[in-house]
């Protein structure tokens, strides 16, 4: 029997047959052992929380990253299977985050999606992982993660900047540029990010003319443009967020603009920073800007998923869409496998289903292998996911974009990296 209910934006599942292991009076259990055996302070119920922009400056990509968890939890209730999903901004402020996890902390949620910038995870991790309740991104990139002492309860979809930078260096390298300045958002997600390009441009035989750090809440960034300007560049590379748009003004008025010089973004960028926000009479005026993201179709995702997310929600952007569809579904089939809702419990089982048992694809195909016995190995929407021990995929696949005079971004072609 299948019941369902809504509460404000939050939409419940029950049924009543959750294989979760039985142990009471008639096998011989003890109440201590039977809350053991039912995964300790697990109570039938699967609640995740997300922690995402609905407000500041990457709110102009938020249906790209909540979509595909109304999406995912859909299709996971048409399949018979149980989750809770409860919103919460995250803005791209620490103190907007933190409250919001405070909140879902105190809404009892076994597992938080999100922040979606790798800035606002850092500020709130601790407080999620050290309440050992999983947390899941699909969009924190920043390779501080992949060191972090997060009590083992840190997963991401999205890969780590340690493959993307060396992916955009080849591209940089392959278009003939041989003398690149590299201006960054100082902070984790840009300061890193311009390591490992700097030092895989480097490894290529490119100099670097310079890196210039900007500060996110500047006004102006006359000084660091002309920083830029006097180290003589052919290629100039942004690695920001919203702030872009300013940067992108000012470059463009001191002549290191796409028209004068060839500029390369990533990610961030992409997400953020809109013709309108730099020029709103010219769509042209990002044309031959390229660029790198995490790609939205990877050749080994699954091939259904970008035509299902556009009939769920026509029009959604795409951005580290697939990437936060696999967090939902990798951590109610880690529940499932666990046979509980404690995060104590199937924390454990995040990265199996990710890896070693039996192939399968979406939610409701690897449920049912699950309910045989079987093990399994989740194949994503991003791609094969196979999270390593340290939770965060081992490839990555990027698209290779550039902007044309409509100020699309516009997919040329894919490129992979895997961790050695």
């Amino acid at each position: 029997t299948i019941s369902a209910k809504y509460f404000g934006d939050a939409f419940t599942i029950t049924y009543d047959d959750i294989p979760f292991p039985e142990c009471g009076p008639e096998e011989g259990c003890t109440e201590e052992e039977g809350d053991e055996a039912a995964g300790g302070s697990g109570d039938g119920e699967l609640k995740i929380g997300y922690v995402l922009p609905q407000t500041g400056g990457l709110s102009v990509i938020i249906d790209a990253l909540i979509k595909p968890l109304e999406l995912a939890q859909e299709e996971i209730a048409a399949a018979g299977g149980s989750v809770t999903v409860i919103p919460g901004d995250s803005g791209t402020d620490v103190n907007v985050a933190s409250a919001t996890v405070d909140q879902l902390i105190n809404d009892g949620v076994d597992a938080i999606i999100g922040p979606a910038a790798t800035g606002v995870t850092l500020g709130v991790i601790d407080k999620i992982t050290g309440s050992n309740i999983v947390e899941c991104s699909g969009s924190t990139t920043g390779a501080v993660f992949s060191t972090y002492d997060d009590n083992g309860y840190y997963f991401r979809m999205s890969p780590p900047d340690s493959l993307q930078g060396p992916a955009l260096a080849d591209v940089i390298t392959e278009d003939g540029r041989s003398n690149v300045a590299i201006v960054f958002r100082n902070d984790e997600y840009g300061a890193g990010f311009a390591g490992f390009l700097a030092d895989a441009l480097e490894d290529n035989g490119v100099s670097v003319a310079a890196e210039v750090a900007i500060d996110e809440n500047a006004t102006s960034y006359d000084a660091e443009i002309g920083e830029v300007a006097a180290s003589g560049p052919d290629a100039v590379v942004v690695i920001t967020f919203g702030e872009g748009s300013i940067l992108m003004q000012g470059m463009i008025e001191a002549g290191v603009g796409p028209a004068d010089i060839p500029i390369y973004a990533t990610d961030g960028f992409k997400d953020s920073v809109t013709t309108d926000s730099v020029d709103p009479d010219n769509p042209a005026v990002f044309e031959a800007i390229r660029g790198t993201a995490p790609s939205v179709a990877p050749p080994d995702g699954e091939p259904t998923f970008l035509s299902r997310l556009e009939e769920f929600a026509p029009g959604t952007p795409t951005i580290f869409s697939a990437h936060f569809y696999d967090c939902i579904n990798v951590i109610v089939l880690a529940s499932e496998a666990a046979g509980s809702d404690d995060p104590t419990v199937f924390v454990s089982e995040m990265q199996t289903v990710t890896n070693g048992g039996t192939e399968c694809i979406g939610y409701a195909e690897c449920s049912e292998l699950l309910a045989a016995g079987e093990d399994i190995n989740y194949q994503g929407a991003s791609g094969l996911v196979d999270l390593n021990d340290i939770g965060e995929p081992t490839a990555g696949t990027y698209d290779v974009y550039e902007y044309d005079a409509e100020g699309n971004a516009v997919t040329q072609e894919q490129v992979s990296f895997s961790i050695n």
